[in-house]
């Protein structure tokens, strides 16, 4: 062998180390050795550091106050609605909770969703350590969180305690020291009751009260082991199994579950089977017997009175919200289910028709303006038909004109009064100088006659000269008090009310503003209760979920109109039902009562508002699309019907309801109004209309045209010559002006003058058969 010295190493004859590569190896282990004892301990002296304080603090938490877990938050609950009667209406909620005690859950119920959900559940101390064990290596050894372990008290606390937080190792953590925690403080059983009443079952439905009713249509007292295992199979992806949408994957967690209970032995092989192939799996969503979840145009309109128009629930929108939806109230509201059902059947007066055409009602009680009907249209469905036309702002028509009698009664005026009613007619505009307001139907023309005439015969240039006369801005004032309602008040934007202020328009008189059924209802309620106003309401009580008061009704008016000039209004409107243009459809047996018509342009608006001493109602008429004319719809002329004005289909529609309404009730009637104080007067329109002053000679009677009856048989001999008549004189005098804009006093006096002493005549006219000085002095 031959040897040989490389590098100052020995090396045997195939060239490796030897003796010298082995002491090497043992310098590099010592160094090993001493770099890891120096990581130890400056790893150890690390934890130390840090862990410390928390050693010291645990030495000493005997010293410190313990960590507690917050009590659990109130359930949430529904709001139930009741109508006048005490029936249930509506419920009002943002989930289906619907709170129980554990004792009112059947024990076989309890067992099956014991099985599925957590089996040790009375033997573990709020946490299953062999099952967290289990998933915890499952899960690790795939990579990804395959199986779950949560107790049902780990449940409780994550749904109660730990919503929101990131799911991290941390969050595990907190679920297990929390859960033991829990189980120190409350009783399994208290524990199990929470858990039931909030585990979601999909479908809205929050705890297993809700869930029965949802799905099997019956109280939790009464479910069956079968229905109980099926719910306990939802608890695990109530959308993944839903019975609605997925039925298939429904009823193959339902046999899971059913293999479950066999397994426990709280059901057989043979029971397992039956159910299995004979038990029915939900197909709908159902509702106890009884409870109706349908809702109408009043329960809508409830539901946005309560969150949005009033304060009766809280001082804001969130705090409103959360009473209703979730505070389990029980609301008693002011609909009389017996009056509602009487309105609907008398809007079917109304054909039906193709082109859409629908009623509107709204009833009040004249003496409290509690809301005792509101029909809306055809029928409330969701999103096909929910527009309430009940508080749809549509124009008027001739029906607004009880608001301008009311305020020139108030102000003053006489039914005896007189005023030109004369068609065509031009009137000033105060809102566009320029361009005068002109009517020019002349199928509703009246010459100088009484306003209980004009109002009987619903005479437009009358009445638009009254507005006038009274002044557009007093009227304006006079509608806003007299209709007041959350739904209608002076300052009111056009995004508030759903269409614009009301206006001083010179065509007010015509229906150029736009009033709801609710509006005009209000309004005429303020009539019929001798001119105190209540503003129209929906709530009589509201009870808290403990039974304690948070809400009485209390209202005691305002008196908008004297008593005296709501009666003399009432009189006048009783004419138009009695002789005007209301006749075709009075009350039966004779029944006092009051009301307006109103057909606006075209006839794509028709109103009836009629007053009783005990209800005020206003009906509509009209497409709820749009303003669409009722002319020669073949549904309605088969009723001949031609033209749907509010002496039709609207005024019929309040006289079907309004009979039966009060049919059990002896006729009522107001008190008689106060005389009148002066002989009539003559209303005149200042700049308008101008004065002359009678000097001598006669002057024609006024009320001549209106008191005719009886046309002359111009075929009968004349006996005597006409006597000559002698020409008046009469001097011009100063006619005054209008009322000013803001003069709102409903008190102040209108102009009017002595018919006897007065001619009034139009300022672009002469006055025609008199002898005019050329003098002009002030009106007397």
């Amino acid at each position: 062998m031959v040897t040989g010295t490389y590098g100052g190493a020995d090396h045997n004859s195939s060239g490796a180390p030897t003796s010298l590569s082995s002491a090497v190896r043992r310098v590099l282990w010592v160094i090993r050795l001493v770099c890891v004892v120096v990581a130890g301990a400056l790893l150890l002296t690390g934890i130390t550091v840090a862990v410390a304080p928390r050693i010291w603090g645990a030495a000493n938490a005997h010293e410190q106050v313990p960590v507690q877990l917050p009590g659990f938050e109130p359930l949430a609950q529904r709001s139930y609605v009741y109508d006048r009667a005490g029936v249930e209406i509506a419920v009002f909620e943002k989930e289906n909770i619907q709170r129980f005690t554990l004792a009112q859950v059947p024990a076989d119920v309890v067992k099956a969703v014991l099985a599925v959900e957590d089996k040790d559940f009375y033997g573990h101390k709020g946490v299953n350590v062999r099952s967290l064990v289990r998933a915890t290596l499952s899960n690790f050894s795939a990579g990804a969180n395959r199986q779950g372990a949560s107790t049902i008290t780990q449940q409780v606390v994550k749904n109660e305690f730990l919503a929101g937080l990131p799911r991290d190792g941390r969050y595990k953590l907190l679920q297990v020291h929390y859960s033991l925690m829990l189980e120190k403080t409350m009783s399994k059983d208290q524990i199990l009751e929470r858990y039931l009443n909030t585990i979601f079952f999909g479908n809205n439905a929050y705890g297993l009260a809700a869930a029965s009713e949802t799905y099997f249509g019956e109280p939790v007292e009464q479910l069956t082991l079968a229905q109980g295992a099926f719910l306990a199979g939802l608890i695990r992806s109530p959308s993944g199994y839903d019975p609605i949408r997925k039925p298939e994957r429904a009823r193959a967690r339902f046999a899971q579950v059913l293999n479950r209970l066999v397994d426990e032995k709280l059901i057989d092989d043979t029971e397992g089977a039956r159910l299995l192939t004979e038990w029915p799996i939900p197909e709908r969503v159902q509702v106890l017997p009884g409870r109706v979840t349908t809702p109408t145009y009043f329960t809508e309109a409830l539901q946005d009175y309560l969150l949005n128009r009033s304060t009766i629930l809280g001082a804001d929108e969130q705090e409103r919200r959360s009473a209703l939806l979730r505070g389990g109230l029980k609301i008693y509201t002011t609909i009389d289910p017996n009056l509602q059902g009487m309105a609907e059947t008398a809007s079917a007066a109304l054909p039906q028709n193709a082109q859409g055409f629908a009623s509107a009602i709204v009833s009040l009680d004249a003496s409290s303006g509690a809301v005792r009907v509101m029909v809306g249209g055809r029928g409330f469905k969701r999103n096909v038909s929910e527009v309430n036309m009940a508080l749809v702002p549509r124009q008027t028509g001739s029906s607004i004109k009880l608001f301008i009698l009311s305020a020139a009664i108030q102000a003053g005026v006489q039914p005896n009064d007189v005023i030109d009613g004369t068609a065509p007619c031009t009137l000033p505009n105060p809102g566009d100088p320029k361009q005068p307001f002109v009517i020019t139907d002349k199928s509703a023309s009246r010459p100088v006659s009484t306003l209980a005439v004009m109002t009987a015969a619903s005479i437009n240039c009358a009445y638009s000269r009254l507005a006038q006369i009274v002044g557009l801005h007093r009227v304006v004032d006079t509608t806003y008090r007299m209709a007041h309602s959350p739904y209608l008040f002076e300052g009111q934007t056009r995004k508030e009310r759903g269409a614009a202020p009301i206006q001083p328009f010179a065509s007010f008189a015509t229906g150029a503003n736009e009033m709801s059924p609710l509006d005009m209802a209000s309004g005429g309620q303020t009539i019929a209760n001798q001119g105190l106003h209540h503003d129209p309401y929906f709530v009589e009580r509201v009870d808290r979920s403990d039974g304690s008061n948070l809400y009485t009704h209390s209202d005691p008016g305002v008196q908008v109109l004297d008593p005296g000039v709501a009666l003399t209004t009432i009189s006048v409107l009783k004419g138009v039902i009695t002789s005007g243009t209301g006749r075709k459809y009075p009350l039966a047996n004779g029944r006092p009562a009051a009301g307006k018509t109103g057909t606006q342009i075209d006839n794509t608006n028709s109103w009836f508002v009629g007053l009783t001493p005990e209800l005020a109602t206003a009906v509509w008429v009209g497409n709820p699309n749009g303003y669409v004319p009722m002319v020669n719809v073949p549904e309605f002329v088969a009723e001949g019907v031609g033209s749907v004005q509010g002496g039709t289909y609207p005024e019929k529609i309040w006289k079907i309801y309004t009979d039966a309404a009060l049919a059990s009730g002896p006729p009522q009637d107001w008190p008689p109004p106060p005389a009148n104080t002066r002989a009539g007067a003559r209303l005149y329109l200042p700049g308008s209309e101008c004065l002359a002053a009678l000097i001598s000679g006669t002057l024609p009677d006024p009320n001549a045209a209106a008191t005719t009856t009886t046309a002359p048989d111009p075929a009968a001999p004349s006996t005597l010559a006409p006597a000559p008549v002698e020409r008046p004189v009469v001097q011009p005098v100063d006619s005054g002006t209008t009322i000013a804009p803001d003069v709102l006093d409903p008190n102040a006096p209108v102009p009017t003058v002595d018919p006897s002493k007065f001619v009034v005549y139009d300022c672009s006219n002469g006055i025609p058969g008199a002898i005019v000085t050329s003098q002009r002095n002030p009106v007397p």
